[in-house]
C-alpha cells in the first residue's frame, strides 16, 4: 500500500510529471470510500492530502486581448513594436526570391535567397506553425563624432549589437507562448524566414522603394525578428498601405545606382553586399565606397520618413559604440583580435582577410597618403603573402598618390592587373 505522500502514478509519455491527463481523479482503491470523496473535490490527485497540483481545465483564449498581452510584454523587455503574421507560405516573397536569383540581382548572396521555398515557409521551421509574432527594435544611437584621421564609417545597425536586445524581447514573447501550451521559436538575424516579409504581412510597415520595411511614423532604423509559434493568434487584416508616394530619394541617393526598380536592388551593385561579399572588392566600385567598411546607410539617411524620426526619437544608450574604425588600427590588428572586435559582424567563412580588404579601399579614398604612419602600412601590404590584399593595397597607393612605392612586377595576375591599371 502507498504511504502518505507517495506518488501512486508514475510519470508517462502523456503525462510527463505525474498530473493526469484527463483531469480527474484517478480510481482510488487503496483509500476509504470517505477520504476518495473528498480528494476528488480537492485541486490535486494522487497524493493522498495533495502536494501534486491538479493540471489547469482554464486553458488561454488567444484572442486579440491575449495579442495585447503579447505585445505589452514584448516592449516591457526591449521591444518597439509588435504584429502578427499568419504562418502560411508566403507566396509573394518566394516568387520575387525566386524571380530575382533567376535574374542575377541576387548576385552570389546566399542569406534567404540559399532555399527560397524553406525560407517563405514558416512551418518548416516550426512544424504546425500557425502565427508569426513579429517584433521591430529600433537601432536610433546618437552618433559619435567623427575622430581625426583615416577612419572607416559602420553602418547605423552594426554600431552596437542591436540584434541582443531584439532576442530578449522575443524570448519573453516564447516563453509566454511555451508556458500558455504551443510551440514557439525565435528566429533573429536568421535565414530561415524572410523578416521583412513576415513584418509586411503583420502590419508592422511597408516596402519603401529602397526595399526596406518602413514603419509608418518611424522609417526603417530597425531590426527584425520573429516567433514562429502553433498558437492561434488572430492576424494583422492587411498590411500596410504604400507610404513613399512619388519620393524617390533612395533611388537617386544611391552612390552606385543600385536600386534598378522600385523595391528592386541589383546586390552585385549594392555597397552593404560587396563589403560582405568574398573575393575582388570590383574596381568600378572603389570611389564610391568612400570610407565605409562594413554597411552601407545611404538609401535610408535620405528617406524622409527615417530621418524625420531619427530627429525626434529617444534615442538607444551604449557605452561601445563602433561608429568608426581606425583603419590602421584595423589594419595592423592580429586575426584574433580581429574575430574578438568584430566577431558579431558578417564576416563570410570568419575571415578577417574581408575587412582588410575593405579597410585597404577605404584607406585609398582617405586622402591620407602623405602620413607616414599610412605609407608604412601600405608597404607592408604591398609585400603581403596574400595576393588579394596585394591588389588593393596596390589600388590604394595608386590612389593616394604613391606611385613610387609600387613594384614594376608581380607573380600573380590579380596584381599585375592592378598594377597596370595603376600606372598614372
Amino acid at each position: 500500500m502507498a504511504s502518505c505522500g507517495q506518488r501512486r502514478h508514475a510519470p508517462t509519455a502523456s503525462s510527463p510529471s505525474g498530473v493526469n491527463p484527463a483531469n480527474t481523479a484517478p480510481s482510488c482503491s487503496f483509500w476509504p470510500s470517505s477520504e476518495r470523496s473528498v480528494c476528488l473535490r480537492k485541486p490535486v490527485w494522487c497524493l493522498r492530502f495533495a502536494t501534486v497540483p491538479q493540471q489547469s481545465t482554464n486553458e488561454p483564449v488567444f484572442d486579440s486581448d491575449y495579442v495585447a498581452s503579447l505585445r505589452a510584454l514584448g516592449l516591457k523587455f526591449g521591444l518597439d513594436h509588435v504584429g502578427i503574421a499568419p504562418a502560411t507560405v508566403m507566396q509573394r516573397a518566394r516568387d520575387v526570391l525566386l524571380q530575382r536569383k533567376a535574374a542575377g540581382l541576387a548576385d552570389t548572396m546566399q542569406f534567404t535567397y540559399r532555399n527560397p521555398i524553406r525560407s517563405t515557409d514558416p512551418s518548416a521551421a516550426v512544424a504546425g506553425a500557425r502565427a508569426m509574432v513579429v517584433a521591430a527594435r529600433s537601432y536610433v544611437i546618437d552618433e559619435p563624432a567623427r575622430p581625426d584621421g583615416p577612419y572607416g564609417a559602420v553602418a547605423r545597425y552594426a554600431w552596437v549589437d542591436h540584434y541582443e536586445p531584439l532576442r530578449i524581447g522575443l524570448a519573453a514573447i516564447t516563453a509566454r507562448l511555451r508556458a500558455d501550451g504551443h510551440k514557439a521559436v525565435a528566429f533573429a538575424d536568421d535565414n530561415s524566414v524572410v523578416d521583412r516579409e513576415a513584418a509586411w504581412l503583420s502590419g508592422l510597415g511597408w516596402f519603401g522603394k529602397n526595399a526596406n520595411i518602413l514603419l509608418p511614423g518611424s522609417g526603417s532604423f530597425f531590426v527584425l525578428g520573429s516567433v514562429i509559434t502553433t498558437a492561434p493568434l488572430p492576424v494583422a487584416d492587411e498590411p500596410v498601405a504604400d507610404g513613399c508616394g512619388s519620393c524617390s530619394r533612395c533611388i537617386d541617393g544611391c552612390p552606385t545606382a543600385a536600386i534598378v526598380a522600385p523595391g528592386v536592388v541589383d546586390a552585385g551593385r549594392c555597397l552593404a553586399w560587396l563589403l560582405q561579399r568574398p573575393g575582388v572588392f570590383p574596381r568600378q566600385f572603389r570611389a564610391a565606397l568612400g570610407n565605409r567598411i562594413y554597411g552601407c546607410d545611404e538609401c535610408q539617411v535620405v528617406c524622409p520618413p527615417t530621418v524625420r524620426f531619427e530627429r525626434r526619437a529617444q534615442p538607444n544608450q551604449s557605452k561601445h559604440v563602433q561608429a568608426w574604425v581606425s583603419l590602421l588600427d584595423l589594419l595592423e590588428a592580429t586575426d584574433a583580435e580581429l574575430l574578438q572586435a568584430y566577431g558579431r559582424w558578417y564576416l563570410a567563412d570568419r575571415n578577417p582577410l574581408w575587412l582588410r580588404r575593405n579597410a585597404l579601399v577605404a584607406l585609398g579614398n582617405s586622402a591620407a597618403g602623405a602620413q607616414t604612419h599610412v605609407r608604412a602600412v601600405l608597404q607592408r601590404y604591398l609585400g603581403d603573402p596574400d595576393p588579394m590584399l596585394r591588389a588593393h593595397a596596390v589600388w590604394a597607393a595608386a590612389e593616394l598618390g604613391c606611385h613610387h612605392m609600387l613594384p614594376a612586377t608581380d607573380p600573380d595576375p590579380q596584381v599585375t592587373d592592378e598594377l597596370v591599371a595603376a600606372r598614372p
